[in-house]
């Protein structure tokens, strides 16, 4: 336990070295698979392998691989991140692994020397959580109309996030499952009926673009504090412009409306998820003022990890 507290303290350390945003690392789980390696100055590092099955109505399901093993470094201020992955490997040698299954870490973005590690093993970044903290307001050009959707908007808002779901089932984790428009379905009405934040880009009267939104509150004891630095964050989920529109800053007027909305409700910044791949999300998103914060490195199958 001892050993364990120190790498935790100096992973905090080296994670407030890379970044000022970055909290500060957390206690491992009592209830994974522990693993150990040792290096070749005689330091130990360890990881904790969590193993979870989605089941196939849920919406985890739409983004994830059915069956995941993902692992939680604690290499303190070492290098061993390579060891560490051998190790990983060598435990899903004694597993039983199918075909819709991945392996995922997720690491701060700028520890580079972490990264040749994970390319080394045959992991890639397929996604990043990119963070922008709250500025001054400002105007916003508008040409289109902003309103919060209503349950009314079922149809509407559901189409534009199976609009979404497929392009971006092209370039990252997204898969659209035979059931998608049944998931998706159900998630919304929910969302819908409790008065969720998101918006609609309406022009001449049509729905042309979404910003599904959620507030997310980042405090000891939450999934959001391994993350997100303390505070009261918005969550942009989902931006979806339709085909015909994009390119035509319709995209970028809906978000600055989301942006200003979302602080409006006391959000410190707001945070999402992209794809690297993706040859729009990389652009865009760093022109609204994100940047990553955390990479999520992943192979699927498991079995590929090398």
């Amino acid at each position: 336990m001892t050993s364990a507290r120190g790498l935790v303290a100096a992973q905090s350390a080296r994670f407030a070295s890379l970044d000022p945003l970055l909290p500060p690392a957390t206690e491992p789980p009592t209830d994974g698979h522990v693993i150990t390696a040792a290096l070749a100055d005689g330091t130990r590092v360890a990881g904790i392998i969590s193993h979870q099955s989605f089941e196939p109505h849920t919406t985890t399901r739409l983004w994830s691989a059915a069956e995941v093993w993902e692992m939680l470094p604690l290499v303190g201020e070492s290098q061993g991140m390579d060891a560490l992955l051998t190790r990983f490997r060598r435990h899903l040698d004694t597993q039983e692994v199918h075909d819709d299954t991945a392996c995922v870490v997720h690491w701060p973005s700028r520890d580079t020397k972490a990264a040749r590690a994970f390319l080394d093993h045959g992991l890639v970044p397929l996604s990043v959580l990119a963070v922008r903290l709250r500025t001054p307001a400002q105007h916003i050009s508008r040409t289109l109309t902003m309103r919060r959707a209503t349950p009314h908007d079922l149809e509407t808002v559901l189409e534009l996030s199976l609009t979404e779901l497929e392009y971006s089932s092209y370039v990252g984790s997204t898969i659209v499952r035979p059931n998608a428009a049944h998931v998706k379905r159900r998630a919304l009405i929910e969302r819908l009926e409790n008065a969720s934040p998101i918006w609609l880009a309406e022009r001449d009267g049509i729905a042309v673009a979404l910003a599904e939104c959620a507030i997310v509150s980042s405090e000891p004891g939450t999934a959001a504090a391994a993350r997100l630095p303390r505070g009261r964050w918005g969550y942009v989920n989902c931006v979806s412009v339709l085909p015909g529109a994009r390119g035509t800053g319709i995209g970028q007027q809906l978000l600055a409306y989301a942006h200003q909305e979302l602080h409006r409700m006391g959000t410190v910044g707001t945070y999402l998820y992209y794809n690297p791949p993706n040859p729009l999300s990389s652009v865009f998103w760093p022109r609204q003022g994100y940047r990553p914060l955390w990479t999520v490195w992943e192979v699927r199958p498991a079995a590929a990890l090398r």
